[in-house]
């Protein structure tokens, strides 16, 4: 997966509701601001469809780095 810069919107909206997929994939079902939002919608789709598996996470756009870490470029250089 390629990193990318996280935008506004991530920002606003850091709790995901996941589905699991085979393979452990994963795909986004819906973001939110706050978490009881999310887990009310989480209760919704365990109501509509019992037999798929949901989670709730927390999703930090802000990357901390440690002393062990390198930064990644997030611009390339322009050449002109």
């Amino acid at each position: 997966m390629i990193p990318k810069q996280s935008t506004y919107r991530d920002r606003l909206q850091p709790w995901h509701l996941i589905r699991h997929l085979p393979n452990c994939q994963r795909l986004t079902v819906a973001r939110f601001a706050r978490r009881p939002d999310a887990e009310s919608y989480l209760n919704a789709l365990r109501r509509l469809m019992p037999a798929v598996p949901h989670t709730i996470v927390f999703v930090n756009a802000v990357s901390v780095l440690d002393e062990n870490s390198v930064p990644i470029q997030t611009q390339l250089p322009l050449k002109v």
